[in-house]
Order: structure tokens, then sequence, then C-alpha cells
């Protein structure tokens, strides 16, 4: 089986499910595990963001979402040129990557499997899903499910930000993680989209841990963009702040879950 996998959680999936050979393309943003960085890459961001804040990034994409402008290309003639036996998109976020809609029409003929997780369980039966379209490892799911287990009884008031200039609260699948981690998070948004707010919404809600993941930014990038945002953070009363790399966990709907679980306890238990 040759698979073109235009999403960064639906790569790692595949990896993590045994059928990474079979993987002959990858999106731009796919970068895990190192053996996907060596792969062909047939999309591309139309935006330039490179050295831009958080703001600015938010800005930006804003605004080419209302001119109806796409944020991404992809490079029809290599993927048709590969011969896919199967791609796999998304329709979670537009934002995120290239929607799996517009992929049908470019490649007509072409087997296309829509992912489009919105909770932890929608993620899970993804990637069983894969495991069935491609002859993946159908214990990868069991094995995951066995390490979410709840935490103990611990109850932390906090709120989870995805974004922070300006503040978008946790949305689909990242209010069931802080569930099971015992973080009680007033502005989670389970199951649905993040949607922006104002710095004072995060204050009325007294956290006392703020848990700062913004999406797509590595660890070193969000940490920059914490400090660069100091003051509307120290505005939440907030007496802990923990940032985390919203790259390599959290934003991505993928075995990697569970790992940013695992984060969470430990935030949590501070």
């Amino acid at each position: 089986m040759r698979i073109v996998s235009l999403l960064p959680g639906a790569t790692e999936a595949l990896f993590a499910l045994g059928v990474g050979e079979s993987v002959v393309a990858v999106s731009h943003a796919c970068d895990y595990p190192a053996a996907a960085r060596r792969l062909p890459r047939v999309t591309r961001s139309r935006l330039q963001l490179e050295g831009l804040d958080g703001g600015a990034i938010n800005g930006r994409v804003l605004a080419a979402m209302a001119s109806g402008d796409p944020l991404y290309e992809l490079d029809v003639e290599a993927v048709r040129g590969l011969r896919p036996d199967l791609v796999v998109a998304q329709d979670v976020c537009d934002v995120c990557a290239f929607p799996g809609s517009a992929i049908e029409e470019l490649l007509p003929g072409v087997p296309v499997l829509r992912q489009h997780p919105h909770t932890l369980e929608d993620v899970l039966s993804g990637i069983e899903e894969l495991a069935l379209a491609t002859g993946g490892d159908r214990g990868l799911v069991p094995r995951l499910r066995r390490r979410l287990q709840p935490a103990p009884a611990v109850s932390v008031r906090a709120v989870f930000l995805e974004w922070l200039d300006p503040p978008y609260p946790a949305g689909h699948w990242t209010p069931d993680l802080l569930r099971l981690a015992g973080v009680d998070d007033p502005l989670a948004r389970p199951g649905l989209p993040s949607r922006a707010m104002t710095w004072d919404t995060v204050a009325e809600a007294r956290p006392e841990l703020l848990l700062v993941a913004p999406c797509g930014l590595r660890r070193g990038q969000a940490e920059r963009e914490a400090k660069r945002m100091r003051r509307a953070i120290q505005s939440t009363g907030a007496r802990r702040v923990a940032v985390f790399d919203g790259c390599a966990y959290f934003n991505r709907p993928g075995p990697r879950l569970v790992e940013s679980f695992r984060l969470l306890c430990r935030a949590v238990s501070v």
C-alpha cells in the first residue's frame, strides 16, 4: 500500500501502527517521527509567518480567511505521480491543515480517508480506522486506552490556553484530557472548536493554574510568547503557569495525546 498523509497526527499514528514504510509522502507540517521528516512534502503554507509574534500571526490568518484565500497549497501533480492507494486528510480545522474536501475535488478517483476528530474518543476511533484501512497494529488503541486512566481524586482549577494573543480556550479533545487529569477548567469547550476570548474572561475564571500550549508553537517559541504576554498572564491571578510544546503535544490528534495527558498530570501534581 502507498499512503500520502496530509495530517501530522495521522502520520504519527501510521508510524505507531507499524505501517510507516507504506507512507510515501507527507505534509509540510509532518515532522514526527524522524523518519517522516525524510519523506517528500506535498503541501506548503501560503502565509509567511516566520518571525511574527502571536498577535501578528492571528491577524494574518484571519485576514486570509476573511478574503477567502487558501492557507495551504497541495502539489497535485506530485501526489498523482506517487500513485497513492490512500490519502489521509482532515476536516477538523482549515487553519491547521489542507482540507479533505478540497483533496477529493483535486484528486478525483484517489481514495481519501477524511478524519474529523472532535473528542478524545474520536481520536482513538480515528486511529482504529487507520489500522483497519492499512492493516496496521490493531493492538495500539487498546494500549493507548490503558494509559489514559483517570488521575487519582485531584481537582485543580485551571485554564488551558491554545493561543495567547488573543487567548483561546481548550477545545475539541483537550477538555477530555483535562478532565482525566483532574483539571477543572470552566472555559473549556469539549468537542467544540476553540474561540477567541478576552483576558478579562480568563481572569474571571479565577484559575489557580494557567496551562499554555499555543497551537503549532514549539516549546521555546511558546515560552517566548508567554514572556511577551506576561502582563496579561499576570492579570489572571494564576499562582502557577505551565508552558508546553503545543506542536508536539495537545494540538495534534494522534498517539502522543497520551504523553500530553502525562504532562498534564505532572503539572497538576506539582
